[in-house]
């Protein structure tokens, strides 16, 4: 299975900047001198409004996301198996968190993620800002997001459908593989915590 992974990944990568070989180490001080760094501090608004920065997810392994309440099917899809794989952890991922951070943030306020969220695992946290804080989160992360104009006269957003988990320490570890059923995604992560 890791073998099918990884040409999507090393792909997928490519397109943002970061070379497969970062999201195959799975602790921080393996990666080899001169890897990039993914993640970062960042100070954004969560779905009730309260500033958060890194830290508030520092202490346990979390994961975080981008995506956009208008997406069609990646986020909300990616949401729900996240839901699925939290929901299958069972006690063990009592202390996860996920952040949720839009790449949307001109539709994407406090009260629109509270209730796109809400359909969701309680512990995914939205959190929105200024455009120019979430492209410096973006760019943190070594995520990809563009607008996209459609044919309604809208838009849409292209962007990293990546789930980053990140340990305790804020420090990358990988890329979550949710494409498999949500006991054995679970059972991979619980080795993270």
């Amino acid at each position: 299975m890791r073998r099918a992974i990884l040409p999507l990944l090393a792909f997928s990568l490519g397109l943002v900047g970061i070379s497969a070989a970062a999201f195959i180490a799975l602790k921080p001080e393996s990666a080899p001198i001169g890897a990039p760094s993914v993640g970062g501090p960042f100070t954004l608004v969560d779905q009730d409004g309260r500033t958060v920065t890194e830290k508030d997810f520092a202490g346990a392994t979390h994961l975080v996301f981008f995506g956009f309440t208008h997406c069609p099917d990646v986020c909300p899809t990616t949401l729900q198996q996240i839901s699925d794989v939290l929901a299958a952890l069972g006690p063990k991922g009592k202390a996860m968190k996920v952040a949720f951070v839009t790449v949307d943030p001109e539709r994407d306020d406090p009260a629109s993620l509270k209730t796109y969220l809400s359909s969701f695992d309680p512990r995914i946290t939205g959190l929105t800002g200024t455009p120019e804080q979430i492209t410096a989160v973006e760019k943190a992360y070594r995520a990809y997001a563009r607008k996209v104009p459609d044919k309604n006269g809208e838009y849409v957003m292209e962007h990293t459908a990546l789930v980053y988990v990140m340990d305790a320490k804020n420090h990358f570890l990988g890329a979550l593989d949710i494409s498999r059923p949500p006991e054995q995604t679970a059972a991979e992560l619980a080795k993270r915590i």
